[in-house]
């Protein structure tokens, strides 16, 4: 095969001089041994390798985490109201080793550049074994310098520093390399899928070049429903090893229903090979999600699908925490409810509350509270709006005449929803859980998506955290069916931390 000489260098992009360290130069991938059509792939190999990207995401959180013990030693010190001791800031570089330790520089790019919510966990356990390390150190060795106060002090803000600091160098690490380059092997309905999800995670730094059918296409073929710029293939499979050299390719995903051919494994072999990752989207991944258990029989690797129901311990749990938050939220919000209720009274007629027939778990309905923020009889204009509708599924009007100037404001801000804080309290929905749909929504969904419907639905869920507006009906639900499949108390926690920025920057309007 003939292949491609003319492709330009990636740009080295990053800052010079004081701080290069951060940046180490970029290098080329440069495998040993091989010949012909994969010798000649290798001397054109990219410079801006995925080895060298997640290079700089590991230096940048290296750096956050000694400015985080920096910061959270200081802290503890002046709440003692010493000075800094040279013992306890030589004590400074054990953070680095406890992140090394939690794997917290792991080579695995998967773990380096996740979500920093995502690690919080693993950072608690090291801000934890951090400050118990530096208790007994310097207790043992500089007859306590520091005091419980001080140590519980240590942990405390060095949890915190971790978390805002390894998420702001997370942004800027972004920010400074290349995206990662992504060739969908597959066809243009699994690709505008993939082009989605990676324009909605701000955790991966990553856009979709193109793809190539796995199989050939009929001539003329769009691919599906036409959806994005990469409907058509860029080549053709026997092309692959070309395009990954011309399109400078950094990942292929490989999206097929059924299990791939020998001839697909040779050329994953020849992408392995050349220092490209290679990820399989497999069409499993929308029944199970992530909840599933690798097994090795005998060379043999077998996918295991876990239970989904929850346990009695998990609807305890959860139903504590809805209880809870809720009546907490009530109380302390009583002065905005009245606030605002006042003002929906004063500026337009009609009710302060809007109650619309929601459909929740098992399919029983329950009435669902909102404070009014349309102009009373606004469900009976519904038709005459409905050319208007902008939202696949679901009915969404971006600029709908029928809401009130205070309607406009509250939905701003997400605020005409707290009334549900009382359907919370009453068990008819949850802080988390799928959405809730009116009764036209719930009759489109079918077949083992209504399975959706075993958890009570949420104020707030995966949908409201990835913008509910600009989702498509199915993939909503899809992701409703993914949250059940793989619940848990910390995903709870997740999303409910998530969903304040997402509300406040209006991206989940």
């Amino acid at each position: 095969m003939a292949l491609s000489r003319d492709v330009a260098p990636r740009p080295k992009r990053g800052p010079a001089a004081p701080f290069s360290f951060l940046f180490p130069p970029a290098r080329p991938v440069r495998p040993k041994g091989g010949s012909g059509e994969l010798a000649d792939i290798r001397e054109g190999s990219p410079t801006w390798t995925l080895a060298h990207r997640d290079s700089v995401f590991r230096r940048m959180l290296a750096v956050a985490d000694a400015f985080s013990a920096g910061v959270a030693v200081t802290v503890a010190i002046l709440v003692g109201g010493d000075r800094p001791k040279l013992g306890v800031v030589a004590a400074l570089p054990l953070v680095i080793l406890a992140s090394k330790v939690a794997g917290l520089y792991d080579r695995d790019e998967n773990l380096i550049r996740k979500a920093t919510l995502d690690e919080a966990p693993a950072l608690l356990q090291m801000a934890t074994t951090y400050a118990l390390v530096v208790w007994l150190v310097q207790g043992v060795f500089m007859e306590g310098i520091l005091g419980r106060r001080q140590v519980l002090a240590l942990w405390v803000f060095l949890f915190v520093a971790l978390v805002v600091s390894r998420a702001v160098a997370r942004r800027l690490a972004v920010s400074i390399t290349e995206p990662e380059r992504v060739l969908v092997l597959g066809d243009a309905d699994e690709c505008h899928e993939l082009e989605r999800v990676f324009q909605r995670s701000h955790a991966i730094n990553a856009m979709v070049v193109g793809r190539v059918p796995l199989q050939e296409e009929k001539a003329g073929a769009n691919g599906g429903n036409g959806h994005g710029r990469h409907h058509r293939p860029l080549g053709t499979f026997g092309e692959l090893a070309d395009l990954m050299l011309s399109q400078r390719i950094d990942r292929a995903v490989i999206a097929a229903a059924a299990s791939p051919s020998e001839q697909v494994l040779d050329k994953i072999r020849l992408v392995k090979s050349l220092g490209i990752k290679v990820s399989v989207l497999p069409r499993l991944f929308e029944v199970v999600g992530s909840s599933v258990d690798v097994e090795d029989l005998g060379g043999v690797m077998l996918l295991g699908l876990r239970r989904y129901e929850l346990t009695t311990s998990s609807r305890f749990l959860k139903r504590a925490l809805d209880i809870s938050v809720s009546a907490a939220a009530l109380f302390l919000l009583a002065p905005v409810l009245l606030a605002i209720a006042i003002a929906i009274k004063v500026t337009s007629p009609g009710p302060v509350l809007f109650r619309q027939r929601r459909i929740g778990r098992h399919g029983k309905s329950f009435q669902m509270l909102k404070f009014r923020s349309m102009y009373d009889g606004a469900d009976e204009m519904k038709p005459e709006l409905h050319a208007l509708n902008e939202a696949d599924g679901l009915f969404k009007i971006a600029n709908d005449p029928r809401v009130t100037p205070v309607g406009r404001l509250l939905r701003r801000v997400s605020f005409d929803e707290l009334p549900q804080l009382v359907n919370v309290l009453r068990g008819e929905m949850s802080l988390v859980g799928p959405r809730p749909l009116v009764g036209d929504e719930d009759a489109q969904i079918k077949g083992w998506l209504r399975r959706r419907l075993d958890v009570i639905p949420g104020m707030t869920g995966v949908w409201q955290v990835h913008g509910s507006s600009r989702i498509p009906l199915r993939e909503m639900v899809k992701m409703d069916y993914l949250y059940r499949a793989n619940w848990s108390l910390w995903l709870d926690l997740k999303i409910l931390l998530r969903t304040v920025p997402f509300v406040l920057s209006r991206r989940g309007i």
